[in-house]
């Protein structure tokens, strides 16, 4: 008998011989994984690909090297992205307002202000995906478990028209109704992972930007200093 009742619990008949409403539910769970796993792994390239250049320009631009040539080079570059645009804005603010000779503190106070928009700018573009990300890990267990709730009325509903209920008659339509739950886990869990895992990740990158762009700051208005008292 057992071994009866595990034969026609097969998921793939299981999945096959659901409701419409529980088939579309297990469809639209198993898109938002697919879904979510190309996220990660778009988010897994972005996000390496902007620490391997940030760290890359920070040395470039600790290494000694002149702003007028850094700042040239960015200009070249039309795809520059992360520390490389964060410093292009700043410095072209800067090279303007010098261009104007405004104030010291008005110059460094708007080039500070653009660097701050600039941060919020290429972080926001960094984080593309993380909400779709949150709302699939959020929502996908109700949906399945609507899957779920939905497939055990349509099983109980059904035995209304049994005479003698058995477990070889109940067990099917309750492991069909499951299987929504479980694919809404499956989809859910690694995007609550992949959520936190990156916006740790993001949060780091941010904070090391942020301290560039402080460190810049200060540069500029040391080297402000010091041309305004040789031009005194």
């Amino acid at each position: 008998m057992a071994t009866q009742i595990e034969s026609s619990l097969n998921i793939s008949d299981l999945i096959l011989q659901a409701s419409p409403v529980v088939q579309l539910v297990m469809l639209i769970l198993l898109l938002a994984s697919i879904y979510s796993w190309y996220l990660i792994a778009k988010l897994h390239l972005t996000y390496k690909k902007a620490s391997r250049d940030d760290e890359h320009f920070q040395k470039m631009f600790w290494s000694g090297a002149e702003l007028s040539t850094l700042y040239n080079n960015a200009q070249l570059n039309t795809k520059r992205t992360g520390l490389e645009d964060i410093f292009y804005q700043g410095q072209g603010e800067f090279l303007k307002l010098q261009k104007r000779q405004a104030p010291v503190a008005q110059t460094i106070d708007s080039t500070e202000r653009i660097l701050r928009v600039g941060l919020s700018r290429d972080q926001a573009n960094l984080e593309q995906g993380l909400g779709i990300l949150a709302s699939i890990g959020s929502v996908a267990p109700y949906i399945g478990l609507f899957g779920t709730v939905w497939g055990i009325m349509n099983a109980f509903i059904g035995l209304a028209d049994v005479e003698q209920v058995s477990l070889a008659t109940v067990a099917p339509g309750i492991a069909e109704a499951l299987i929504a739950t479980a694919i809404g886990l499956f989809a859910a869990i690694p995007a609550v992972l992949a959520f936190n895992h990156f916006t740790s990740q993001g949060d780091s990158i941010y904070s090391d930007r942020a301290l560039f762009a402080e460190e810049m700051v200060a540069l500029l208005q040391a080297q402000s200093v010091g041309k305004t008292q040789d031009d005194a």
